[in-house]
């Protein structure tokens, strides 16, 4: 089934309200979803990066104040 909507006539609003709904309606559903087989892999990967200090945790204020810095 394919659904087209009229994005280019849709207000912000109505997409954000959109996507909420979208949003919703998965996630009552969560535990018949399962992950991308790719999931899996990424997430091993990055513990493995923990565990070897290639990566580390930061704080969150500290990591949003960072990503503003690097998009500003």
């Amino acid at each position: 089934m394919e659904i087209t909507l009229p994005l280019e006539q849709m207000s912000t609003d109505e997409k954000i309200r959109t996507m909420e709904n979208l949003w919703d309606d998965l996630c009552k559903k969560a535990e018949s979803l399962s992950s991308p087989s790719w999931h899996k892999n990424v997430l091993h990967e990055r513990e493995e990066r923990i565990k070897s200090g290639d990566d580390k945790f930061m704080d969150w204020n500290k990591a949003k104040k960072h990503i503003r810095e690097k998009v500003s």
